[in-house]
């Protein structure tokens, strides 16, 4: 036991006799583990904020539209695509395991006014039929929400974000105040609660709820988008089966044909999530390896100059009875405590990075117990790996020959 701390005690003295030369040599090692434990740590931050956002889409429910998210489609292809309408919708409320549907549809980029006050032009209307609030788990904190009622007649009611409201109406009570929206005033019957933006995109709390009704009024008839509850969540999929089969026969598709418009859910867009975030996980391992590499070139080539200076004292060493593998065990000693040195400073810097990702991006980054751990393994996986010719190098020289060198 006290051969095993004189040869730690002996690889953290060489380490620190040489503090900026060792720092250079680490820069590899440094920039690895740091890659791995920031990207692991943004990569489960995204996954924890779409897991939430994703809460958007209530219970049980999924999706109908006509266009993807993404892909390879060509355009004019995705254009030839039907528009889904109110028989689409009606059409799907009648299937057995679907408990209610909703069509909505929605028109960025506008401002909204007081008598007093007036917003930027950034604003999102959202439009919807009344079951819009449940089937994407839509709280209201002030108020209410629209009533069907108020959905076929067309009043002009609406349901406003809580940062448009402290826009609006800053200190006071929106509920019961008009707005004016495409020169047409609406009375406000509720505020929504407060969810937070994800990453730059679309405010949530920046919005205006209208009945669809009305906002085909405004900007005529687009492009619905149909959200769909199932029964339960034992018959979410028989209901997306029976969905798909629905609009496969409305739109006149052959068996052979691909579908014409797309169907998603929390499961869908999470494995997409996981894929993408896989590829992101890879390409860091692929710049962390890389890294890793030029450390332990570094780590060979000062380890090599210190067999060099230390020559003599190596002689000495053997010449007092120090045996091959005590002077093997403290060269490769010192490599795996630089290399250790090294992968412990990248990962305090990731951890740091990762943290800093809070406050910027507002991303809840959570560093994975089993990125630390696998950076310092692999950190010291390197530092022996190169450091062991260095090592055994040593552990090979003639005392008489070493003593001689000067």
């Amino acid at each position: 036991m006290m051969a095993v701390w004189d040869t730690l005690r002996l690889a953290f003295g060489t380490f620190l006799s040489n503090p900026l030369r060792s720092f250079l040599t680490l820069l590899g090692i440094v920039i690895g583990a740091t890659t791995v434990v920031a990207m692991m740590g943004l990569i489960q931050g995204l996954h924890n904020q779409v897991t939430e956002n994703l809460s958007e889409l209530g219970a049980n429910c999924f999706q109908v539209q006509r266009l993807p998210f993404g892909g390879d489609l060509p355009l004019a292809e995705l254009a030839r695509r039907p528009r889904l309408h109110e028989g689409d919708l009606e059409a799907i409320r009648g299937l057995p395991s679907v408990l209610m549907a909703a069509a909505e549809d929605s028109r960025g980029g506008q401002k909204v006014s007081t008598a007093l006050r007036e917003s930027r032009a950034n604003v999102s209307v959202w439009a919807g039929t009344p079951e819009y609030f449940q089937t994407n788990s839509i709280s209201v904190a002030q108020g209410r929400a629209f009533t069907e009622t108020e959905h076929l007649d067309a009043r002009r009611v609406a349901v406003i974000g809580a940062d448009l409201a402290d826009t609006l109406f800053p200190g006071g009570d929106a509920l019961g105040q008009t707005l004016r929206l495409q020169g047409r005033g609406f009375h406000v019957v509720g505020v929504l609660k407060r969810r937070g933006s994800f990453l730059g995109g679309g405010n949530p709390d920046n919005q205006v709820m209208i009945p669809l009704t009305v906002f085909r009024a405004l900007f005529g008839v687009r492009d619905y988008r149909v959200s769909i509850q199932a029964q339960s969540a034992e018959v979410i999929q028989r209901a997306q089966d029976e969905v798909s089969l629905l609009m496969r026969r409305r739109h006149g598709l052959k068996p052979s044909e691909e579908d014409d418009f797309f169907v998603f859910s929390n499961e869908s867009t999470t494995e997409m999530f996981n894929n993408m975030s896989q590829i992101i996980s890879v390409a860091s391992f692929g710049v962390c390896l890389l890294s890793l590499l030029v450390g332990g070139i570094g780590i060979l080539n000062i380890m090599l100059v210190a067999v060099t200076e230390r020559t003599r004292e190596i002689g000495i060493r053997k010449a007092l009875g120090a045996r091959k593998r005590r002077i093997l065990a403290q060269f490769a000693a010192e490599a795996v405590v630089l290399s250790l040195a090294g992968g412990l400073m990248g990962v305090a810097l990731g951890i740091g990075l990762a943290h800093l990702a809070r406050w910027v991006i507002n991303l809840p980054t959570e560093v994975p117990t089993w990125s630390v751990v696998l950076s310092l393994a692999m950190s010291c996986g390197v530092g022996l790996g190169f450091g062991i010719y260095p090592a055994a190098r040593a552990a090979k020289l003639d005392p008489v020959e070493a003593m001689r060198s000067e």
